[in-house]
């Protein structure tokens, strides 16, 4: 898939807008979010460095989550930012929460098993569902990013139905229903990027 030149984006200072009577710059912040995640993804496509890509997948413990959740998970989920966003925010959740992902995920095997296939994880432990949201991660930058993204709606979509039916409490619930429709998002972009239309 061929891909334009991204180009740097230009973002103003934030103590420079404010001097000048502005909060923010929507605008600046659009062309940030949009234009940081295709330079991104494209050095990440771009390298043949492993050391390179192992720094991007690790590139929250750099810049901390919050950096990225500033930059990326205000824009549409039906875009390049907002795909990256869900698969950072889901490694990290995995990252920081491996038994409890392995306990939902192994719980929705039986309801998802297509998914269960897609998303490639076997067997279901806390360290082999870290190992994979690794390795989905990783495959954005060294695969198929559309396998990548489907392969992270998969293991969302299992780890949200076997989060529904082990706590079915309304919070719970509500957590399970945002990780289902991070997973119907992933889905969607995989099939933008498939027709060359996720930016």
């Amino acid at each position: 898939m061929s891909m334009q030149k991204p180009h740097r984006p230009v973002v103003r200072d934030p103590g420079v807008l404010e001097s000048l009577g502005e909060g923010s710059d929507p605008v600046a912040e659009l062309h940030a979010a949009h234009e940081s995640a295709a330079v991104l993804l494209h050095a990440g496509r771009a390298t043949e460095d492993p050391e390179a890509v192992e720094r991007l997948v690790a590139i929250v413990s750099e810049v901390g989550l919050s950096t990225l959740a500033d930059l990326w998970s205000r824009r549409p989920a039906r875009s390049l930012p907002g795909a990256l966003w869900r698969l950072y925010a889901l490694r990290e959740w995995v990252a920081e929460n491996p038994e409890e992902a392995a306990r939902d995920y192994a719980a929705g095997i039986r309801f998802t098993e297509p998914n269960h296939v897609v998303a490639g994880v076997e067997p279901t432990g806390p360290e082999e569902i870290r190992r994979v949201a690794d390795q989905i991660l990783r495959g954005a930058f060294t695969g198929d990013f559309a396998v990548a993204l489907e392969r992270a709606a998969a293991f969302a979509h299992v780890t949200a139905v076997g989060r529904a039916d082990l706590a079915p409490g309304v919070p719970e619930l509500k957590r399970a229903e945002r990780l289902q429709q991070a997973a119907r998002d992933l889905d969607a972009c995989a099939r933008l990027w498939r027709a060359d239309d996720l930016h």
